[in-house]
């Protein structure tokens, strides 16, 4: 009778995972002589279909992945595009289907990292060590409690952070190419509801990496000079149930080395330094009651402090500067959700930040722009169909005691709405969002250059797509398509108006992208094998719509966004060890109006990583571009070629 009920026991928990979509690989379901049934340790695949366009990287393929900052991950993904000043410490901006860098939103735990500045993101800054995933979505996240923040750009990243299963230690050790030398100490705990880390990350490196440099004037080999990085990094995190914690500190020194212009051979170098120090702290907290009402609070304080020099006898033909730059930011955010019926939820949602930048320029004063948002949201979910929709609401307002004054306030509604049906096992979602960005502080005050006048930048995502997942024994697959259309309006660019060395912003131009983004993934775990192939495919075609009369530029492809590029990754893993291999291409890619058969040349990145722990050892070997291609993601600022990484790491 026992064995009967423990054998009905099982039956039930089987079509409790089939009934809600998932599926269990769970052999070793036991009954108890006393009828209790005991659950060894199995994994449960989530079989069920997001709403929202996303890609995302979590767990050992992340880890495996050769790549050490946010944006070596996320170039893998469709529809990216990263813009590298080349080397460790080159600046690294992430553009998302020819949107630009400041229509991506990036989140800590579901928390914007802000720049009101010049409103980009340096991924370079933020390490892989500290993640459990990395997810991109174009549009937005479609979670049941959201702040307006996840609501107001054109495409979102997703970093979550590690939350710690047991307590650890571990030390790590590299080395790597070009005089590069790396340590990192990082302390895990968990214990009683409670659980984080302490991590922290030292980097030192010449940069100092050979190049073919071929020009009409020469072909030779050069060293890159004033590409050298001292870093330190440094995060805390305190995790428990619906709290949320982060402390971030980051402080570096660089050599800013500056573009070849004509020869290698010429005396003139560009040569400056810039010195960084980022802090931030911020927690979050969310409580469901009554499995239908939930509340969410987000708070956040970031400081940032930025100087730049240039002044320096080398310099005979750069303007001598000595900058520094000093920006506070306090955010605040409040969200409820509700889920008054099966099929039903409303989010409501209120944010406020105030953002202070400060300067030793001259004719700079002080400038405090204090911005809200607010957000109504609501999803159906009624048998096969989904539908999500928002309207957005954004204020911001400036203060400055500039004698032109500042800023018009600007204030906008924005909608989205995204829909979904399940079909046969096939996913299908189309949606559509309009949205903004607000013009930078820089765009509007920077001395000499900003235009208190500029309107905002408008974009509109038109999506197609449809998604379908597999998952049996071993084997598990999923596939995903999406076409789409975006156009922008009111572009924000700096030109030359009023003589060749006096530049201001404007807003100018139209674009218009058609394009096709396509990920296909699977992986098949036989006994300790493991073996993972990961792809994405990328077409679209980003087209200048601004003047017609314009013979020269009209219709003519938006400079660095080329028309086709893919990644594929295969890892393979026995027991303990791993091998991964990944070949990311990028076409060609036009950089100037001006001639438009100058362009970048396509180029084949082929990376190769193989790690193997011993016992309380990890050790790792990786090669970055293989074959030493020699190719630039910016005109005339060469990337390292071949280069390697040995990577040590204790862990007890």
């Amino acid at each position: 009778m026992k064995a009967i009920s423990g054998q009905l026991m099982k039956l039930a928990l089987t079509l409790s995972f089939f009934l809600t979509g998932l599926t269990c690989n769970a052999t070793d379901i036991v009954a108890e002589a006393d009828s209790v049934v005991g659950l060894s340790e199995f994994e449960v695949t989530a079989l069920r279909r997001p709403l929202a366009t996303v890609q995302s990287l979590s767990g050992e393929k992340l880890q495996s992945l050769s790549s050490t900052s946010i944006a070596d991950a996320l170039k893998y993904f469709a529809g990216v595009q990263i813009k590298d000043y080349g080397g460790l410490g080159g600046l690294k901006t992430l553009n998302v289907r020819s949107l630009g860098s400041q229509h991506v939103g990036v989140y800590i735990d579901g928390i914007r990292i802000t720049n009101a500045q010049n409103g980009t993101v340096d991924l370079g800054k933020y390490s892989l060590s500290t993640l459990e995933s990395v997810s991109l979505y174009n549009a937005n996240k479609l979670d049941n409690n959201q702040s307006p923040s996840e609501y107001a750009s054109g495409s979102t990243v997703y970093l979550r952070t590690r939350r710690p299963q047991r307590d650890s230690l571990t030390l790590l050790a590299g080395w790597a190419s070009f005089h590069t030398y790396r340590g990192r100490a990082s302390w895990e705990f968990a214990r009683k509801g409670w659980s984080g880390f302490v991590d922290a990350e030292y980097i030192n490196s010449k940069g100092d990496y050979p190049f073919r440099y071929k020009s009409e004037y020469e072909d030779t080999v050069g060293r890159r000079k004033n590409s050298d990085i001292e870093f330190l990094r440094a995060e805390a995190a305190v995790f428990k149930e619906g709290f949320s914690s982060h402390a971030y500190f980051y402080t570096s020194e660089r050599g800013c080395p500056g573009g070849i212009v004509r020869r290698l051979s010429d005396k003139y170098t560009n040569i400056g330094r810039e010195w960084d120090t980022d802090l931030f702290v911020q927690a979050s907290w969310e409580k469901t009651f009554s499995s239908i009402h939930s509340l969410k609070f987000n708070g956040k304080y970031a400081h940032e402090y930025l100087r730049y020099n240039t002044d320096y006898p080398e310099n005979q033909n750069t303007a001598k500067v000595d900058n520094h730059y000093y920006q506070d930011d306090a955010y605040m955010s409040a969200s409820y959700a509700v889920n008054p019926l099966k099929w039903l939820g409303v989010n409501v949602g209120y944010d406020a930040r105030t953002s202070w930048l400060t300067a030793d320029l001259k004719h700079f004063s002080p400038v405090r722009r204090f911005d809200q948002k607010a957000v109504a949201a609501v999803q159906i979910n009624y048998r096969n169909a989904r539908l999500a929709a928002s309207a957005l609401y954004q204020y911001y307002k400036d203060y400055t005691d500039l004698k032109t004054g500042a800023a018009d306030p600007l204030s906008r509604f924005t909608p989205s709405v995204t829909l979904g049906y399940n079909l046969y096992g096939v996913s299908l979602r189309a949606w559509y969002k309009c949205i903004f960005r607000a013009p930078t502080l820089n765009d509007l005050y920077y001395t000499q250059v900003g235009n208190r006048n500029l309107k905002p930048e408008y974009t509109r995502q038109w999506n197609l797509g449809a998604e379908y997942q597999y998952a049996r024994g071993a084997w598990m697959a999923s596939a995903q398509a999406d076409v789409y259309l975006n156009y922008i309006d009111n572009r924000i660019v700096c030109l030359p108006l009023r003589g060749t060395y006096t530049w201001s912003m404007m807003n100018y131009g139209k674009t218009f992208c058609r394009g096709l983004n396509a990920t296909l993934s699977g992986q098949f775990s036989p006994n300790d094998w493991n073996f993972s192939l990961l792809t994405s495919i990328t077409w679209q075609r980003d087209v200048n719509r601004t003047d017609p009369q314009d013979e020269a530029t009209y219709d003519m492809p938006i400079c660095y966004s080329p028309t086709f590029s893919c990644g594929v990754t295969g890892i393979v893993s026995w027991k303990k060890y791993s091998l991964t291999i990944s070949n990311l291409y990028v076409g060609e890619r036009m950089w100037s109006y001006a001639d438009p058969d100058d362009i970048l040349k396509p180029y084949h990145n082929v990376d190769v990583k193989l790690t193997g722990t011993f016992k309380w050892f990890t050790a790792s070997l990786e090669v970055n571009d293989l074959f030493d291609v020699q190719y630039e993601h910016i005109p005339r600022y060469p990337m390292p070629g071949r280069n390697f990484k040995l990577t040590l790491s204790y862990s007890l």
